[in-house]
């Protein structure tokens, strides 16, 4: 009996130390918007870059506040929009939005909900955001009804880009940099690098991000956005020495593709570190993409 008391609490401990992982895990996806604020008073601005900029508000779809810059070039009708990462704000954008503003096209760049000086929110992996970039995407045709309208996202912000162009039409080309095929795998993908059991955890981590944050880690396939966003073009870009979304995600994505596509793979680089690499070769890079494209 007391052999039995004793596996019966190692059990339990064992299940709760499981649920307590799975709880952080979510906690860290789509945790509250508070961890994911992050002082802006002292960030930097397209004032310290030189261009031609304005502060702008626009709402999400669902009604929330998302604060942005825009780059502006009133003599060209292309504009990118740039989407930020899962934890960044839209100052980390600042390098390629200068640089594709220098080459002649408007960008906006935005802080997604939660994050930056956008309204509180919850936030999430890839799913709520989108309807922040449909929110930007209603703000360029808005403004410019013939805008020819282009997006680049990293990481988080690439799954972004590809799961909200899909049903955007006026979107006519898309960069995704360091972005994921699937969210369910590269969940997986992070338990197992921290040696933790991927398929117990992963299936308890879905269940509190369903009940807490409103989604499920199925619902969050940018690979399966891509039969929505049909023939347009796509440049992949992703470097092989990313710890923290697979650089095989980078060849499923390519793959997956049915437009016009380009897939480019900077070696030993960490996490959206291409940009880094080479600045000028980069910015020279994605543009041409979206001078060929828009």
């Amino acid at each position: 009996m007391k052999r039995k008391l004793l596996v019966g609490a190692g059990l339990s401990a064992a299940a709760s130390t499981l649920a307590g992982i799975a709880a952080y895990a979510a906690h860290r996806l789509s945790g509250p918007t508070a961890a994911l604020k992050r002082e802006t008073l002292f960030a930097f601005t397209p004032f310290e870059t030189g261009v031609d900029w304005e502060e702008v508000r626009f709402n999400s779809v669902d009604g929330l506040q998302i604060r942005a810059w825009w780059l502006t070039r009133p003599e060209s009708k292309r504009v990118v929009i740039g989407c930020h990462g899962h934890r960044g704000r839209k100052d980390e954008l600042l390098g390629i939005g200068s640089g594709l503003w220098r080459a002649g096209m408007n960008v906006l760049i935005f802080d997604f909900r939660g994050r930056g000086e956008s309204d509180d929110s919850i936030c999430s992996l890839a799913y709520h955001e989108v309807g922040d970039l449909h929110g930007a995407i209603n703000y360029v045709q808005d403004r410019m009804p013939e805008a020819q309208i282009g997006v680049i996202g990293y990481s988080m912000g690439a799954a972004v880009s590809l799961l909200g162009s899909a049903d955007q039409p006026a979107v006519k080309a898309v960069v995704a940099d360091s972005g994921f095929a699937e969210m369910a795998n590269l969940v997986d993908f992070a338990l197992a690098n921290r040696r933790l059991p991927p398929r117990p955890l992963r299936a308890l981590a879905d269940q509190i991000t369903a009940q807490r944050y409103g989604y499920r880690f199925e619902a969050v396939r940018p690979i399966e956005a891509l039969i929505r966003y049909g023939q347009r073009p796509l440049l992949v870009i992703h470097c092989t020495g990313d710890t923290v979304v697979p650089v095989i995600d980078a060849y499923d994505l390519h793959a997956a593709a049915q437009g016009p596509k380009e897939l480019w793979i900077v070696e030993d680089m960490p996490h959206c570190g291409a940009y880094f690499a080479d600045r000028p070769a980069y910015v020279k890079r994605v543009a041409e993409f979206f001078e060929r494209y828009l």
